[in-house]
């Protein structure tokens, strides 16, 4: 099988961030439709193109290069391109494990924690993607229903940090012995002592250690 890079190189890459940023969905997706019948696999994709080019999409924003409007759209192209995967995605044996994973109370960018839940299925479990701004109290009523066995929390904004520390306090309190994964853009500029502060709750800094992780659960 050929190699991600073989077939995501940089002029590839670089075509596809033009497509995205001039809102050229149809483009996008033929290029990521080509590169899944390439064999490209889904986390490769997932961190090589989807994430990749979300990130620099999110720096030309702060650095007022782009509108908020062309990052939404860029944003809504992204989130509708990860659907392209999905036959692939369930094809996999089902391991009889569920993971449930969400954004807290005013955290709006929802694609990384969406290919968290992704991955999980890719490895068999049940990936229950709550979305954005999700309150605790109703994440927590929905872990009663469906009983998983990790809770993953996604934060992007670090202004949001105290939100999610609500989130684990109220998982914590019905649920002590919780697994809980964190995970986000936001960690790149502080939170992780706040964070490691709660017993059981393990930061996952991309899909590479996800995918370890889930490996040796």
């Amino acid at each position: 099988m050929k190699s991600a890079d073989s077939m995501l190189n940089e002029e590839l890459y670089q075509e596809y961030l033009k497509a995205l940023l001039a809102g050229r969905h149809k483009e996008c997706r033929e290029k990521v439709q080509m590169l899944i019948h390439k064999g490209m696999g889904i986390k490769d994709l997932y961190t090589d193109l989807f994430q990749r080019s979300m990130y620099e999409v999110g720096e030309l924003w702060e650095n007022n290069r782009i509108t908020v409007a062309r990052e939404h759209l860029a944003t809504s192209i992204t989130d509708s391109l990860l659907n392209l995967v999905y036959p692939s995605l369930f094809a996999t044996a089902r391991t009889g494990k569920k993971a449930v994973v969400s954004c807290s109370v005013n955290e709006y960018h929802q694609i990384g924690a969406k290919m968290v839940a992704d991955i999980f299925e890719l490895h068999g479990w049940d990936g229950h993607f709550l979305g954005a701004n999700t309150p605790a109290e109703d994440m927590v009523r929905f872990i009663h229903e469906v009983k998983p066995h990790v809770v993953g929390l996604s934060l992007s904004l670090l202004s949001n940090l105290d939100r999610l520390k609500h989130h684990i306090e109220v998982i914590r309190a019905d649920f002590p012995q919780m697994d809980l994964l964190v995970g986000g853009q936001a960690f790149r500029w502080g939170g992780l002592e706040a964070v490691r502060s709660y017993g059981g709750t393990q930061y996952i800094p991309n899909l590479e250690r996800l995918e370890t992780t889930l490996a040796e659960a």
